[in-house]
């Protein structure tokens, strides 16, 4: 059952690929601020995925994050989240993003269950 209090925990290491650098974020060779806002999203996405109804999932709505430190190459970076609100479909996440050497980036996460088809064809009419 989805109710606050639910957890999650996933984690990465920096490489190449997810580099300011890499990413256009920045010209550096340091953890990208959008790879952590992707890993805190990726957090929150699979915490509450086993909860959800078939035919459902969630979509990220907002984002209001700090990122405080930078991570070099060749470190780990571990991501937590809890839900800390439901109001309808809206679900709200604290989101803490971790090096080696401490606290990197935290904020809050706002995410909207939808249903999947249903999101899919409204996206899709944009087409036309």
């Amino acid at each position: 059952m989805l109710k606050p209090g639910i957890t999650g925990h996933e984690e990465t290491v920096v490489n190449e690929s997810n580099t300011a650098a890499a990413m256009g974020s920045g010209s550096l060779p340091v953890f990208a601020t959008p790879a952590m806002i992707a890993l805190m999203e990726k957090t929150a996405c699979r915490s509450i995925a086993e909860f959800l109804d078939e035919n459902t999932g969630s979509v990220g709505t907002m984002l209001s994050i700090r990122h405080t430190s930078a991570t070099p190459l060749g470190m780990r970076v571990s991501c937590d989240s809890i839900l800390t609100e439901i109001d309808g479909r809206r679900l709200v996440f604290s989101v803490k993003a971790y090096d080696e050497a401490g606290l990197i980036g935290e904020g809050t996460h706002e995410r909207f269950i939808v249903t999947n088809n249903t999101f899919l064809q409204k996206a899709e009419a944009k087409k036309t």
